[in-house]
């Protein structure tokens, strides 16, 4: 997808009036599944930045709409991500919340001791050496996809597919190497901290405010304190949506702060002194964790970060009261939709239009082949003894029965 079409772009009050997405897209359960397949499952996801794995060992596990994964630094230096899943009988091999991190010598599952080396390869199945044709190689953790760009930050993206369906260039080509962004590098930054907070509404609720800045004269008087309002607007691109504003003249310390917004799910704001990456992990269809991790440059000083850092959490505790009082009226089923601002909203018209474009070739998709289709999922090469039991299982979930329904065996 492009550009923002032209009456968006151009904010004119002309031609007909957008309406926001209905209620119903932010509250049913049956949309948010059919999200993850579409999006979640096959989408290029900015989780993190290479920074957060100095040393071999290290990782981060992330849970972002029910699919769990984890980042690690191998031995040989290079970032992978994993399902965190045992190959055995899928107990968790990082048990830790998503969003925090630490450091391992080897990745071992603590339900029946199975152990993988960093790369992801069976090292140990107690017993199984007693096992005939027992294939350790065939047993490997499930890999996912992982791609660093220009300035370091780490995609991921769940596609079961040797390669992924859907290149990271068709969305995000040119995401690292915006003109504003030329002179700028993460070589003189260091990881932080981590923090995060919960939401008790849907994931688009909390795009839609991020991309813009509509609301911000009435419920961030921070910002409001320091930005020239009337210079703020934002530029859509394929997957991602840059935001631009000028500070006050007024204002002493100017940071040169550039935020962007990456489909789905995440967001970077570029400072001269803190970078801020944000993840919107869903976790239903009305809830979510807002999980942030901060870097910080080198030549910061105390009193710019004190100043920067409780500035950015005061504005993003705001948003989140804002976005769960919306949800209670959105799940009371007595609204149904709202007009756009074809100037001042234009970024939510941008991702309204994503969205839509994303969700509805991802269905036309299953309605041709007669099916769901879950991009994410593994099948290991299924026997024929597995098909028979997945077929049995989607006839007693579909609530087919009778002689005739039932698989011969």
């Amino acid at each position: 997808m492009g550009s923002i079409d032209a009456n968006c772009a151009s904010g004119g009050g002309h031609g007909p009036t957008v309406n926001t997405l209905p209620a119903s897209w932010y509250r049913e359960e049956g949309l948010y599944e059919l999200e993850k397949r579409a999006i979640f499952s096959k989408r290029w996801l900015c989780v993190s930045h290479a920074l957060r794995f100095k040393e071999v060992g290290e990782f981060v596990n992330f849970e972002i709409a029910g699919f769990k994964f984890f980042v690690i630094r191998d031995r040989q230096k290079e970032l992978k991500a994993f399902l965190n899943v045992c190959r055995h009988r899928a107990y968790p091999i990082i048990e830790k919340e998503s969003g925090e991190g630490g450091k391992v010598s080897i990745l071992a599952c603590k339900y029946h001791g199975w152990s993988y080396g960093l790369s992801g390869n069976l090292a140990k199945a107690p017993r199984f050496e007693t096992v005939d044709n027992f294939d350790k190689t065939m047993y490997s953790l499930y890999p996912v996809h992982l791609r660093l760009d220009r300035l370091g930050f780490v995609w991921v993206n769940l596609d079961s597919a040797n390669s992924p369906t859907i290149p990271w260039e068709d969305h995000f080509d040119g995401v690292d190497m915006q003109p504003r962004q030329k002179d700028f590098s993460m070589d003189d930054f260091e990881f932080d901290h981590a923090w995060e907070l919960q939401g008790e509404y849907n994931w688009k609720a909390m795009v839609d405010n991020y991309n813009e800045c509509y609301h911000c004269t009435t419920a961030h008087p921070g910002i409001l304190a320091t930005t020239k309002l009337d210079t703020y607007d934002v530029k859509g691109i394929k997957g991602f949506i840059e935001h631009y504003s000028e500070p006050l003249d007024s204002v002493e310390h100017k940071y040169g702060v550039q935020p962007t917004y990456f489909f789905p799910s995440a967001a970077i704001l570029i400072s001269d002194g803190i970078t801020y990456l944000t993840r919107f992990a869903p976790k239903s269809a009305t809830s979510l964790k807002l999980e942030y991790e901060v870097y910080r440059h080198k030549d910061c000083t105390q009193e710019d970060f004190d100043t920067m850092n409780p500035f950015f959490k005061q504005v993003e505790t705001e948003d989140v009261g804002l976005c769960n009082a919306v949800q209670q009226n959105l799940n009371m089923d007595t609204y149904i939709k709202g007009p756009l601002h074809p100037h001042n909203e234009k970024g939510v018209i941008y991702f309204k239009n994503l969205l839509k474009d994303v969700l509805y070739k991802h269905m036309a998709e299953e309605q041709k082949a007669g099916r769901k289709i879950f991009p994410a999922r593994r099948t290991d090469g299924k026997s024929d003894e597995i098909a028979e039991e997945e077929a049995f299982c989607r006839l007693a979930c579909d609530g087919n029965s009778g002689p005739k329904a039932v698989p011969q065996w």
